[in-house]
């Protein structure tokens, strides 16, 4: 997709319509703290939360669907930053990561040094946001390859303002979050690790989306490949249908999840998996859950 909106309007559409029909490692470095207790832990984006409901009403709701934590998104006014903290904190639910919303409009790629510095004024905030919020990653999508920029160009030019990014993330201690989307750039499980190993630094490492491969590539071998360079993971899934292809609800698609349930073992993941799907009521993401449950954490 050409830029984060449609991606997430096109996701929305495309699993609504898969919903209608079925209706009836730890990061392995001192960036991170290791999740309790040595198993992957659920999470949901806060935006599949009701905005209808005040934010202490959305993590209590977090807590009675059955998850574990929430990933947060970039939030550039202070009061408001201060009032999800205060209802995650009375809710006792874990900000775990927080996704920058600058990368796509502004990508840190573009020859416009006006919009790179915007991009890294967002990334600013968010790796603020998520110090105060006591989360352990920020999601970034490093460049956008299109006709302007080239591949060579994205891989150089994202790498040099990242490296800018790089003592600010070491000072708050939270992971940089480097994730694989429809930008085409890092298309592959053998060059996302080297992207990742020629800045060597524990401060960043992989934000791996399971669903985002599926039309070039398979989950297992990415999450191999990676192993624990993976600092945080995302859910979604995903199926050709004979128009296309469409994003679906977990289960419903072309995803073998006993293999990508044993590949996280393989590797010895034991970080969050946050699902990125459309937001519903609370019968919904209790659903949601339990596929969570059942098709990544092997629980019946």
């Amino acid at each position: 997709m050409d830029n984060h909106g449609s991606r997430r309007d096109f996701l929305k559409t495309s699993i609504a319509v898969g919903a209608a029909a079925l209706s009836t490692n730890a990061v392995a470095s001192a960036a991170s703290p290791a999740p309790e207790a040595g198993h992957i832990k659920k999470a949901l984006q806060i935006e599949m939360l009701p905005k209808n409901l005040s934010y202490a009403d959305r993590m209590k709701l977090v807590k009675n669907v059955g998850f574990d934590a929430i990933e947060g998104q970039t939030v550039t006014d202070q009061h408001e930053a201060e009032e999800i903290k205060k209802a995650a904190d009375d809710a006792k639910v874990r900000i775990h990561s927080v996704m920058n919303m600058a990368h796509w409009a502004n990508p840190l790629s573009s020859p416009d040094p006006a919009v790179v510095e915007k991009s890294l004024e967002g990334m600013r905030t968010s790796l603020h946001n998520a110090k105060l919020w006591g989360a352990e990653a920020v999601l970034l999508v490093p460049a956008v390859v299109n006709p302007q920029v080239s591949y060579h160009d994205a891989w150089t030019r994202s790498q040099k303002q990242i490296r800018k990014l790089l003592p600010l993330a070491e000072e708050l201690k939270v992971v940089i979050a480097i994730e694989e989307v429809w930008n085409k750039f890092l298309l592959s499980p053998l060059e996302m690790p080297k992207y990742v190993d020629e800045f060597q630094s524990p401060w960043l490492k992989s934000y791996f989306d399971v669903g985002n491969v599926v039309l070039y590539g398979y989950p297992q071998d990415w999450i191999h490949n990676l192993g624990k360079r993976i600092a945080k993971v995302h859910l979604k899934d995903f199926k050709h249908v004979e128009d296309g292809y469409r994003w679906v609800n977990l289960g419903e698609g072309e995803i073998d999840w006993p293999a990508v349930r044993k590949a996280f073992a393989d590797v010895g993941y034991t970080g969050y998996v946050t699902t990125e799907l459309p937001g519903g009521d609370e019968a919904y993401l209790r659903d949601v859950g339990k596929r969570v449950d059942r098709l990544v954490l092997g629980m019946s």
